[in-house]
């Protein structure tokens, strides 16, 4: 079957012809039509250039923000500790400012950190509850234990049971 595709037919095919969605068949048509027209050959070739330049162009922004975003993750702990000079404290804030990531990943730290603070608090305080505890009942205990020890010669120095 010879069927020839008219230049309207291959310019609604074009974008599928590119992104390789067509059947073997229907490629082959449009080979043939580009091969024969020079105005569709033209448009193809425009359009190929096109989405070059387009993805030379993400491709560079996407590096370009992979690079902002390595610098943010290297001083991202700097910057919560306020040991930043002003410039870099500015890219930083700007970077979670204009990306979403950034600003989650900024957002993960402070909650880590208040857990941190929160759980250093508590045993803190566990444990100046524990040590007065501690303090008190030895107090109460001490001058009997003493006298236990004293009568069971563990010292040659033994200490005075006047001691607290």
């Amino acid at each position: 079957m010879n069927m020839e595709l008219s230049c309207s037919q291959v310019g609604a095919l074009m974008s599928f012809y590119m992104e390789n969605k067509l059947s073997a068949m229907l490629k082959q048509y449009i080979q043939r039509h580009l091969e024969t027209c020079p105005a569709c050959a033209k448009k193809y070739e425009d359009f190929k250039n096109i989405i070059n330049k387009y993805n030379n162009v993400v491709d560079d922004e996407i590096e370009i923000e992979f690079k902002q975003y390595s610098e943010f993750k290297k001083n991202i702990s700097a910057y919560v500790d306020n040991e930043l000079d002003v410039s870099e404290n500015v890219k930083i804030k700007k970077m979670i400012i204009s990306n979403p990531a950034a600003r989650q990943e900024l957002e993960n730290i402070y909650t880590l950190q208040r857990l941190m603070h929160s759980a250093f608090d508590k045993t803190r305080n566990d444990i100046r509850f524990d040590l007065s505890k501690k303090i008190l009942t030895e107090r109460e205990i001490k001058p009997s234990f003493l006298k236990r020890i004293a009568k069971l010669n563990f010292f040659e120095n033994r200490p005075s049971l006047d001691e607290p």
